[in-house]
Order: C-alpha cells, then structure tokens, then sequence
C-alpha cells in the first residue's frame, strides 16, 4: 500500500534543505515509496462537511536550488484522498494556527494527524510545562505590573518574553540595575493584549541551550546550541551555534517524566528546550534539529518519526 502524506506547512520552495526539518521528513516518505502533497494553511478548508486542502503534488531532492518540483494544484479531500497529514507550518500560535488545528481536529478517527491538533492547539509551548513545576526554572505568567516588579525584585536576573512568540523573538533579558526594564514592558503591554512570561535567568545558558528530540514518548537525543557571544538568546534563528551533545540523567529525569504524556497526546514529534538541569520549553508545533541530530549522532529522528507513524497505521 502507498501512503499519501499531506504536508501543511510554509512553502517548501524557501526551505534550507539542509536545516530543515520538514524537508527531512519529506525525503524520508519519498524513500520509502509514500506520495507527496504540500498545501500552506491558507489553502485548508471545512467545506460542508468535507475538510479539503488546494494542494500540490511534491518530488523532493537534495539538490540546493533543485531540490522541490510541483504539479498542479487540485483540490483533495483529507479524509478519502490522504493516509497521513503533517502540521508543520512555523508559529506563531496565533488564532490563525489555531483555527487550522480546529478544522484539522475534525479528522480524528478517519485520517492521522501529526502532531494532534487537539492536544497542539490544547498546549502551548510555554504553558504546557507548568504541569511539571519541579522541572522548571521559577516562572510568572501575567500581565500585572506589580506582580513582575515583585518578581524581578526576588529573582534579580531574569527573562522576559512573549508568551506565544517563537525562534526567539522579542526575548529580553534584564538585570537587576537594567534602566531599559520599564521601557521593555511598556513594548510589551502596547504591542499584545497578552500575558508576558518572565523566568528566572539561568546561568547555565552560557554552555547552551539544549534541543532534546521526543518521538512518541521517547528521547532519542540531543544537539546543543550555543549562544553568539554577548548574546543571551541560543536559537538558531537568532545566530545560535548547534553542536553535539549527549544526554545526561537530568535530561532523561525529565523526558521519562513528560514522555508518556506525550504520547498519550499523540505527539510524534516533540522538541524540548532545556539549560542545565530545568526545561524552559516543550515544543510541539513543528519542532526542529531532525538533521543537526543525525549529522552530529546519526540518529535518524525523521526515519523513526515514520517508523512510529507506521505503527498507528497498523504496520502499513
């Protein structure tokens, strides 16, 4: 039986095919004989019923510059035409991507969704580690001006960042003598409606920042990334340094504590953050370092990604 695995993501044509995830996932599928359709959100649709994606066929090939061909777009059904449709656009988590988890929420029990929407949409990245406190760095959620002021004045050093940003944008961090404070919050409060997270710094970012790799509850390991000099901020995005690294037994602590929840959850693929001994993120909305791994480990996360999906099939 061919599998016809659906990818709603950014466009494929603007990848870096060596960094990116997705790009990854696709390559492996393609190995393996499944058939390729990419759609971008804009292109999702609830139709009278019907959940239906204008999609295009896709043939990928780790050729830079070469490495994507489309066919024609055609409108599909996913729940008659498609086995398997990925989740994979880039946050933010904004009602935009939640609305696609909602509809896409409509195909449970008919066609696998990766990661379940119900479960994306249901735990933000920031917010579902506040189940697991005692893993955490301390942490405040809120909007209230005293309530950070009171907790700058007991932690000194801390980070303050958007509650539903991404890739490190808009993280700041502000030490106790800091003259910029009262401006960074007003940026804040004038540019979201929303909460603002603020954490206790830790020190231990200075040797990085660490990518841990789940796929269905289990760690199959680790890349580090490493700050730019003068910088607090380790993404990637940002100009963080990814290197090799291995797991400790303060990593497997906590991936043996959140692992059975994530597969509970259906999560396949799950990225968590974590510096020195606390997480600070669990990421589940299209989490990276799939190649970063298997060039520095040769773990194949995306190969075992499809392994476990092939277990939900029924082995197909």
């Amino acid at each position: 039986m061919t599998l016809k695995i659906a990818f709603q993501m950014d466009p494929m044509e603007s990848v870096n095919i060596d960094g990116d995830t997705t790009f990854a996932l696709a390559e492996v599928a393609q190995a393996r004989g499944m058939t390729l359709y990419e759609y971008g959100p804009e292109h999702l649709a609830y139709n009278a019923g019907k959940i239906e994606a204008f999609a295009r066929p896709m043939t990928v090939r780790r050729e830079q510059g070469n490495h994507v061909t489309f066919g024609p777009r055609t409108r599909i059904n996913l729940e008659t035409d498609i086995d398997v449709v990925w989740m994979r656009q880039d946050p933010p988590f904004d009602m935009a991507y939640i609305t696609c988890a909602h509809i896409l929420e409509r195909l449970k029990g008919k066609t696998l969704v990766v990661n379940d929407p119900e479960w994306v949409r249901s735990c933000p990245e920031k917010i579902l580690p506040l189940d697991y406190p005692e893993l955490m760095p301390a942490t405040l959620i809120t909007r209230d001006r005293g309530s950070i002021d009171a907790f700058r004045s007991e932690h000194k050093d801390i980070i303050l960042k958007p509650l539903f940003g991404n890739g490190g944008a808009g993280v700041f961090r502000v030490k106790e003598d800091d003259s910029n404070y009262s401006s960074i919050l007003e940026m804040f409060m004038e540019s979201s409606r929303e909460p603002i997270i603020a954490q206790a710094f830790l020190k231990d970012v200075a040797k990085g920042d660490k990518r841990i790799l789940i796929i269905d509850g289990v760690a199959v390991g680790a890349i580090n990334r490493i700050p730019q000099k003068g910088e607090t901020r380790s993404n990637m995005h940002v100009g963080g340094k990814a290197v090799p690294t291995e797991l400790t037994k303060d990593d497997m602590r906590i991936c043996d504590t959140i692992g059975p929840m994530l597969k509970a959850r259906g999560q396949i693929l799950v990225g968590i953050d974590v510096i020195g001994d606390k997480m600070t993120e669990i990421n589940i909305t299209s989490p990276t370092g799939v190649q970063e791994l298997k060039r520095f480990s040769g773990v194949d996360a995306a190969a075992l990604c499809w392994d476990a999906i092939k277990g939900k099939l029924g082995g197909v």
